[in-house]
């Protein structure tokens, strides 16, 4: 790993879970490529501005893999997302292999049936927030636990194929294997779910359906080079990926609009409308962490005037770049109606996030029925009384929120 003598430690300290540190701005302009260290004690480079966070997504000169594996930095202490994913040789052929078996579960015919259901799922988890709220001597209910989680959850565990009793302690599993502060209870955690995931993928084998892991057990059929251990990997992966960023992006989507009450009564007053643009705009200023996407050089590079060596830890801050004001006018505010549509909350190249149609779909079913079933909804709690979450993709712990008149 390339040396230097002083370096940022990560995470750089934010004022509020909607802002991000000033330091970001700075590093944008002067140094957009700078050595820090990760919460895992180990050297890498962080990149803010939105040039070269955009150009490292999509060059294959940058990858999950690494050559040596045991030495590289690793970006966090938990178990998911942590370090290289992958073989160094066969990165690219492996990742275009999961694209190919992936692309039918996020068809535009899985998400129209999806989306029904999904829709009916919202309803029935704003009648139990209405419920709370109506029980609550104060008048409060807590959108996180009451929508903003379990539908995610629910969402990504119906695509995967995962019975409906197994639900909360996927929830559970995934929790604690994002978690940040509990060392080895994460990596513990995450043996327990690849055990769950092998029993899983075996009870379905004999009665496959119209889901995830259906799919990857007929690919498996059809391809016995298709290792059954990479197979279960990949499902960890997608019921992570698939279910933590938008439990994310729904809290602080909440709090964007309800911290400025113009922008909620903008959407209230015309939800269908208006609820496109707000979603990306939520995706655009809401990326999920404090930290960025973990890359690793496959070779020696120079890019930005920053001389990369062959192994070398990047952490790719796509918060930072979505603020970038050479791209965004007024790039720290929420705007729907910005003229810069384009960002990288679904990342960028053939890395493109896969499950983009979903998570879209999810966000928008939940905006627009929040705006026409609670128009009054407001925040019960200051922004810096929230509780924040401990996992990587950061975010609120709760959501207390009311429509009970001052």
């Amino acid at each position: 790993m390339s040396t230097a003598t002083e370096r940022l430690q990560l995470p750089l300290p934010r004022p509020n879970v909607l802002e991000l540190a000033p330091l970001y701005e700075v590093l944008r302009r002067e140094a957009p490529i700078t050595p820090v260290t990760t919460p895992a004690g180990d050297p890498a480079w962080l990149v803010t501005r939105h040039e070269e966070v955009r150009l490292l997504l999509g060059d294959k000169r940058f990858g999950r893999s690494h050559h040596e594996p045991e030495r590289a930095s690793r970006i966090t202490t938990a178990a998911v997302l942590d370090g290289p994913t992958g073989e160094f040789e066969t990165e690219e052929a492996d990742h275009a292999r999961m694209r190919r078996l992936l692309t039918p579960a996020f068809s535009a015919k899985r998400m129209r049936m999806l989306s029904d259901h999904m829709g009916r799922l919202v309803e029935g988890y704003l009648d139990r927030l209405v419920a709370e709220h109506d029980a609550s001597p104060d008048g409060v209910a807590d959108l996180h636990s009451t929508l903003a989680y379990p539908l995610p959850v629910a969402m990504i565990c119906l695509l995967l194929g995962v019975p409906e009793s197994d639900h909360e302690l996927f929830g559970r599993l995934s929790e604690r294997m994002a978690n940040t502060t509990i060392g080895e209870e994460a990596h513990q955690a995450r043996e327990e779910f690849l055990r769950y995931m092998i029993g899983l993928v075996e009870t379905k084998r004999p009665q496959l359906g119209e889901d995830v892991i259906s799919d990857l057990i007929r690919a498996q059929s059809e391809d016995p080079t298709y290792d059954y251990a990479e197979m279960v990997r990949l499902c960890v992966g997608l019921l992570f990926a698939g279910h933590e960023t938008t439990v994310n992006r729904i809290g602080l989507g909440v709090l964007f609009l309800l911290t400025e009450r113009s922008r909620w009564e903008a959407l209230v007053a015309d939800p269908d409308g208006r609820v496109d643009a707000v979603v990306e705009e939520i995706m655009r200023l809401g990326a999920p962490g404090d930290l960025g996407l973990l890359r690793y050089a496959r070779e020696d590079v120079s890019i930005a005037g920053v001389d990369i060596r062959r192994g070398d830890a990047l952490v790719l801050s796509v918060n930072a770049a979505n603020r970038d004001a050479e791209v965004y006018s007024d790039p720290e505010a929420f705007n729907p109606d910005r003229p810069e549509r384009t960002h990288l909350g679904f990342g960028h190249g053939a890395h493109f996030c896969i499950g983009a149609s979903l998570a879209r779909t999810e966000l928008r079913v939940v905006f627009a029925a929040l705006a026409h079933r609670l128009p009054g909804l407001r925040l019960a709690k200051d922004l810096d009384e929230l509780r924040v979450r401990t996992t990587l993709t950061g975010g609120v712990a709760e959501l207390p929120v009311t429509w009970r008149s001052l």
